[in-house]
């Protein structure tokens, strides 16, 4: 059993850490646990802890455990332990041997490094079950968990959003690192970082484009899948998150990291500020359907450890099991408040204290599921949409995920923009799938579906909480995203050939209405790219630039149409 609660309660005001008189309240939800520690960490110079100091919390009321802690600041490291059955078949796991990170926590001091200690069950080869009866590990996660801090509340405020016309708004998506890791026109201490996304010469370059809306994909803190670790990779887009609240801190500058976790918090925060002070808004793809604790198996870092019956879907009958309707091991469960509670208290934060102008939803379906059925009035869906914070922020739905009835394009609720596959789908199809067909004296497509895309989609668009429907401008439109072949790619090359990343071409979509113009892979071409492993055989590579350049300038003219 954990010591006994000598400490006051925390006042019910919010979960996670508030800083209130000579100290602060901490709060966390663990509705089946016996028990919750507060652990508070003192670390050396190098991030080693040197000295935990376990505090019993008062719970559970209402599911909350809570403590107010004197001389307590911004700074303090911290995590917790928590106490319950541990019941694998019934979905209850609970391990005071590992370490959790705070729901809520707003920053880190350390990310988690993986380790057999972070699995609550005991583990062989590749993290697998040692036994199919689910042992309870003995071993002390602290050592290799990921560690929140105590952020300080008062920070310069973020400068006002910019006013973009909806009929105006040209999104660019990109991401942190990428954008600028190899610029060189970038000083070489600010490149790969949010700096870097802020610096006079990116903004100048978006700015010359046209952009209006800079989409950053996940910032979010992130943990890689082990079995990619395990193959020396990484999650390089970063849709593996480990935390709602805090920032990537490998994101940041050096000197950033170096100063600590509240650096980081400011330079994301400086990051937004200098784009609106430049007419620039910023929107970040989140993650909300599922969380980097992966499947059943995966190891417990947080949500699972303080209650994963409720935050994760799991089948009705073998509790031991998920539902997954992600493709990524676990489904956050939204029929369960505290997981829609976590879920708008972390939009709201990154809009109110980041300064964030929206957010594009990565497998929005998932978020309006009651376990296999999709709803349009789903509770979070009608939260977020009348929310005063958020209903007039951007809400850009990728209206799908892999489960039954996924594909939902055009039915989310007002405000909601959706990401416009079917659109998509028609202008690839119209410039390349179907001129490829017919060089090799096949028929194409008529042009009916590519006008119907071109005028709007009102088959899509026109109906819905109004009587004229959610209009074209909830249509976002594109030819291209991080999800398969780039413009170069998609006039390159008729078939994929994902290798690097070790799983044998089998991950993406084989459906991309590409066309290789006559010859698989990519050309020496200040357009195309370089690929040296590729070598004209055909003799024919003069005429092939310029009908590949040609039809990327038809694919970003209809765009821009």
């Amino acid at each position: 059993p954990a010591p006994r609660a000598d400490l006051p309660a925390a006042p019910d005001h919010g979960l996670g850490v508030t800083l209130n008189g000579d100290g602060a309240d901490f709060a966390v939800h663990a509705p089946h646990a016996t028990a919750v520690d507060l652990c508070l960490l003192t670390m050396d110079a190098d991030g080693a802890v040197v000295e935990e100091t376990r505090i019993g919390m008062h719970g559970p009321s209402r599911g909350l455990w809570s403590a107010h802690v004197p001389g307590v600041g911004a700074g303090q490291r911290y995590g917790y332990r928590v106490y319950g059955p541990w019941n694998p078949n019934g979905g209850l796991r609970y391990n005071p041997r590992k370490f959790l990170l705070d729901p809520y926590a707003k920053a880190l001091a350390t990310k988690a490094v993986l380790d057999d200690s972070l699995y609550a069950h005991k583990v062989g080869v590749h993290g697998l079950p040692t036994s199919a009866n689910w042992e309870i590990s003995e071993l002390d996660s602290l050592p290799y968990a990921a560690i929140g801090v105590v952020t300080d509340p008062n920070y310069r405020p973020v400068a006002p959003s910019p006013r973009i016309s909806a009929d105006q708004r040209v999104i660019y998506e990109t991401h942190v690192v990428g954008l600028t890791k190899q610029l060189e026109a970038i000083p070489e201490d600010l490149r790969g970082t949010y700096a870097g996304v802020a610096h006079p010469v990116m903004i100048e370059y978006l700015k010359n484009l046209g952009v209006t809306t800079i989409e950053l994909l996940p910032i979010h803190a992130k943990f890689d899948e082990p079995w990619l670790t395990r193959r020396g990779l990484s999650n390089y887009w970063g849709y593996a998150t480990l935390s709602y609240f805090a920032p990537e801190p490998t994101y940041a500058t050096k000197a950033a990291q170096e100063s600590g976790p509240q650096a980081v918090l400011n330079e994301v925060r400086a990051m937004v500020s200098t784009l609106h002070e430049a007419g620039l808004e910023v929107v970040l793809d989140v993650v909300y359907n599922h969380t980097a604790e992966g499947g059943f198996d995966g190891p417990t870092l947080s949500l699972r450890g303080f209650d994963d019956l409720g935050y994760y879907l799991h089948d009705p009958v073998n509790k031991r099991q998920y539902v997954d309707v992600t493709g990524t091991g676990n489904t956050v469960d939204f029929r369960n408040r505290q997981a829609i509670r976590l879920t708008l208290d972390s939009l709201r934060y990154w809009v109110s204290e980041m300064g964030v102008d929206g957010f594009r939803f990565d497998l929005a379906v998932t978020l309006g599921r009651h376990a296999g059925e999709w709803r349009r009035d789903h509770p979070l869906l009608v939260a977020m949409t009348t929310d005063p914070v958020l209903c007039s922020k951007l809400l850009i739905a990728e209206p799908w995920d892999v489960g039954p009835g996924g594909w939902r394009t055009g039915e989310f609720p007002i405000p909601f923009l959706d990401w416009n596959d079917r659109y998509r789908g028609a202008l690839r199809e119209f410039w390349l799938s179907d001129p490829k067909e017919m060089s090799h004296g096949n028929n194409g497509h008529d042009a009916r579906e590519l006008a119907t895309r071109i005028a709007g989609s009102a088959d899509l668009f026109a109906w819905g909480d109004t009587v004229h429907g959610r209009t074209p401008l909830a249509s976002v439109n594109f030819v291209t995203a991080h999800d398969g072949f780039t413009l170069a790619d998609l006039t390159a090359f008729d078939h994929k050939h994902n290798l690097a990343n070790l799983e044998e071409n089998r991950d993406g979509s084989d459906n991309n209405n590409s066309w290789n113009h006559g010859l698989e892979g990519a050309i020496a071409s200040p357009i195309i790219g370089v690929d040296p492993d590729v070598r004209d055989v055909t003799g024919i590579v003069e005429d092939i630039i310029p009908a590949r350049q040609r039809s990327q300038r038809n694919l970003l003219a209809t765009l821009l149409v």
